[in-house]
């Protein structure tokens, strides 16, 4: 089968490797039917993440159907449509137990697929301990919709989970990529009394005005006067670090009022400041980490609700076999792309059509 591989730092690759088998009771098969690619995959390929395995196969983002499952596996079966969980969790230690699936003690716990196992770039795929990595998609939910539950959705929502927004909160959301996207549409389920985005890219700014235009919008520039405008505190009751830089990571801190939550979603490319006597007297509470992503069904009901909708973030298609076009596409932002969805390799998808 193809799989998108990690070779070295610096380089990926699309090579032919044997379909996987199960190493596990607890283990179940998928047949991949669109991924996408991640800015995360990005810090892999330029040597960000360095757990990342070199021949892993890339991908975190992905959903499918299941083709085999171990004697186990109790909540899905061979022909079921599932999403597939960013995190690897046992669902049984002391951190599962209490929701913090990402820092399962699992070996192969937290980010492992497409980082230190074999991940969803490819044809199939092995998901370990498949009753809590896999969840059923619903009927009348198509693939495209369900695409990002298990990743970028999953992360904006458990960020707006902890961040213990009110209705009385102003909201300060700094940037406005794929993840900040799925943050902000979480962050609409809490309808606070206003919500600010943070971008400097003038085509994202065109795109949450366009999709979004009850929420308001403005550049770094200007966003410290203005959130004072819009807040009746001093500053924002609460502020999502979505951007991962390190003048947006000093903006968050300095936009929040006195005794808000700071969220940190982002993942930075290299440490960040804390300035301590800077911020001293503002007692902030930051919270910060990966995605404990334990809501995936619950999301999925929310997109069959039709509360969530994250379709438009998806800008380009590609088969498998030119996945190298979309990275291409993907990292050098060419052609206005947000999110590329994978689809199955052209001969597949071929077949498929005929049936």
């Amino acid at each position: 089968m193809l799989a998108y591989t990690y070779i070295k730092q610096g380089k990926f690759e699309l090579i032919e490797k044997p379909k996987p088998e199960l190493k596990d009771t607890r283990d179940a098969i998928v047949r991949v039917t669109l991924s996408s690619i991640c800015t995360s995959d990005l810090h892999i390929k330029h040597g960000g993440v360095p757990r990342a395995v070199p021949g892993v196969t890339i991908g975190h983002e992905m959903v499918g159907v299941v083709e085999q499952t171990g004697a186990d596996v109790t909540l899905v079966k061979p022909g079921d449509r599932v999403v597939v969980n960013v995190e690897t969790f046992c669902g049984k230690c002391f951190f599962c137990q209490h929701g913090y699936v990402n820092n399962c003690i699992d070996p192969n716990g937290g980010w492992a697929l497409g980082c230190r196992i074999d991940g969803g770039q490819t044809e199939y795929v092995r998901v370990p301990y498949a009753d809590q990595g896999l969840s059923l998609i619903p009927e009348t939910v198509t693939d495209e919709q369900a695409l990002f539950v298990g990743d970028i959705l999953a992360t904006g929502f458990w960020a707006a989970r902890i961040s213990e927004i009110t209705e009385e909160d102003t909201v300060l959301i700094i940037g406005a990529g794929p993840t900040g996207i799925c943050t902000l549409l979480s962050v609409m389920l809490k309808n606070p009394q206003c919500i600010i985005v943070c971008e400097k890219a003038e085509e994202r700014i065109h795109f949450v005005r366009e999709h979004y235009p009850q929420v308001e919008v403005v550049t770094p520039e200007k966003c410290k006067d203005f959130v004072l405008q819009k807040s009746a505190h001093g500053g924002a009751d609460v502020v999502l670090e979505v951007a991962g830089g390190e003048e947006t990571f000093r903006l968050a801190w300095e936009c929040a009022r006195p005794n808000a939550i700071v969220t940190i979603v982002a993942l930075y490319d290299r440490p960040q400041i804390l300035p301590l006597p800077d911020m001293y007297g503002k007692n902030l509470i930051f919270k910060t980490g990966g995605v404990d992503g334990c809501d995936c069904v619950t999301i999925l009901h929310l997109i069959e609700e039709g509360k969530i909708d994250t379709t438009p973030l998806i800008t380009h298609r590609f088969p498998l076999d030119r996945i190298e076009e979309a990275y291409r596409l993907f990292e050098n932002k060419e052609d206005g792309v947000i999110k590329v969805a994978v689809t199955e390799k052209a001969a597949v998808t071929e077949s498929v059509n005929q049936k």
